[in-house]
C-alpha cells in the first residue's frame, strides 16, 4: 500500500479528507508537520507528499523542495493561477511526488492528483 504524508502549513485535516475520499482506502495516509512528512519522503517511509499554505509554494513545499529538491515538488495552486488538469497530470508522469497549493484549490488539485495516481498504478 502506498503512504501519503500530508505537511504543509493549513488545513491539514480536510486535506486529510480529501485524501482519504479520493484515495478509496487505497493508501496510507499521515498528518505529520512539515519537515517529518518531507523526511518521511526523503527516506522513503512515505510516497507522496501533499501540502497547503496561502502561497502553495512557500509553507506548503519549503520543507519538501529543501529536502528533495524541485525537479521532485510541484506548486499546482496558488494566489491567481492554478494549474490545469494537462499540467498536474504531467506533474506526476514526471515524476514529482510532492504537491503544494492553496486552500481554496485543493479539491479540485487533489481529486486529479488522486486520480492520475489510480491511473499509474493500474
Amino acid at each position: 500500500m502506498k503512504k501519503i504524508v500530508v505537511g504543509g502549513q493549513i488545513e491539514k485535516a480536510k486535506i486529510e479528507e480529501l485524501l482519504q475520499k479520493y484515495g478509496k482506502g487505497n493508501y496510507e495516509i499521515s498528518v505529520k508537520t512539515d519537515i517529518d512528512a518531507a523526511m518521511d519522503l526523503k527516506s522513503g517511509a512515505a510516497d507522496y507528499y501533499f501540502g497547503a499554505c496561502n502561497t502553495g509554494g512557500g509553507g506548503a513545499l519549503a520543507m519538501a523542495i529543501a529536502m528533495l529538491g524541485g525537479d521532485k515538488t510541484a506548486t499546482l495552486g496558488m494566489p491567481g493561477k492554478t494549474s490545469s488538469e494537462e499540467e498536474i497530470k504531467q506533474s506526476v508522469a514526471d515524476g514529482k511526488v510532492a504537491f503544494g497549493f492553496t486552500s481554496q484549490d485543493m479539491d479540485y488539485i487533489i481529486s486529479t492528483i488522486m486520480a492520475e495516481l489510480e491511473a499509474k498504478e493500474e
